[in-house]
């Protein structure tokens, strides 16, 4: 029978990309991940790795192990869920990664709830942005993250991952304090500050001025939206901020729907599929919800 600890680090393998990687996010030498890997080829009976240059590469029979290990882990995931459900009381540990306007007033409240109804409970909040966090999501270095989708740019999700949806939230415009416009077009000429290339929000940001007519004057970069708004609040630049952000944290500037179409993008939480049932995160998705009202 295969040992689901050397599937496991066959699967860690194929979403990390090398040994080196494995031995270090698992906390074992690379000498010991190989060796592993080694028994668990014998097991199956043919190669599983081939060497590219100074790394590995999974062979076909590799990549069907890897599904099959996915599977497995899954139900794990489940098993372990039924268990933890059995409990009178919500108890250990769970990784959870968000963004940056949820994390400046959703998630906090979240955790305040939680503090008060689930002591046990212990939770551990990484700031990360989605691109980056659903990955680790997958990787098993999370166990769940606060997501967002933007206007018409909703992400590809794996059918290894379950989401569930939190709330919508408006993107505003915000001008330095005394501007007054009608039109997106009115600030063609104006400067502005986005996140950095390649994000989701700038692509949007980007493609939201063009259908105005114009390409935007990007003279400043944060992906820090307390940077942007002190920015705008100077002067400096015209940006799109959403709404979860507080007026307290954006003062003394204009907030105002973005004119021609308002836009807002998707908030929602995602696990690995399997663990939606188990207490920890039933318990952290609903404190979320409480957290909007």
């Amino acid at each position: 029978m295969l040992d689901v600890h050397r599937l496991r680090l066959l699967r860690e393998l194929a979403m990390r990309g090398t040994i080196a990687a494995v031995a270090e996010a698992l906390s074992y030498s690379p000498s010991a991940v190989s060796q592993q890997l080694s028994v668990l080829e014998r097991e199956v009976g043919t190669p599983l790795l081939e060497r590219v240059g100074r790394g590995v590469r999974l062979t076909a029979p590799a990549q069907v192990l890897v599904g099959h290990a996915d599977a497995i882990l899954a139900r794990l995931e489940r098993a372990e869920a039924d268990v933890a459900a059995s409990l009178t009381e919500v108890t250990g540990t769970l990784r959870v990664a968000t963004f940056q306007s949820a994390a400046l007033t959703l998630v906090p409240r979240a955790l305040a709830r939680l503090r008060e109804r689930h002591p046990a409970l212990r939770i551990e909040v990484t700031g990360m942005e989605p691109e980056i966090a659903l990955p680790a999501l997958l990787a098993r270095d999370l166990d769940l993250v606060v997501a967002e989708d933007y206007p018409d740019r909703p992400a590809p999700r794996p059918p290894e991952l379950q989401q569930e949806d939190l709330c919508r939230d408006e993107m505003l415009l915000v001008l330095p304090a005394g501007t007054r416009i009608t039109r997106l077009a009115e600030l063609a000429e104006h400067p502005w500050v986005m996140e950095s290339v390649g994000t989701v929000a700038r692509t949007w940001s980007t493609a939201l001025c063009r259908a105005a007519g114009f390409e935007p004057d990007v003279a400043h970069t944060s992906t820090d939206l307390l940077v942007q708004a002190a920015l705008v609040r100077a002067g400096q630049a015209a940006a799109f901020i959403p709404a979860l952000v507080p007026a307290e944290f954006t003062p003394d500037v204009v907030r105002l729907p973005i004119p021609d179409a308002r836009q807002h993008r998707r908030i929602f939480t995602v696990v690995r599929a399997g663990s939606e049932s188990h207490p920890a995160v039933t318990v952290i998705r609903r404190a979320l919800h409480d957290a909007l009202s």
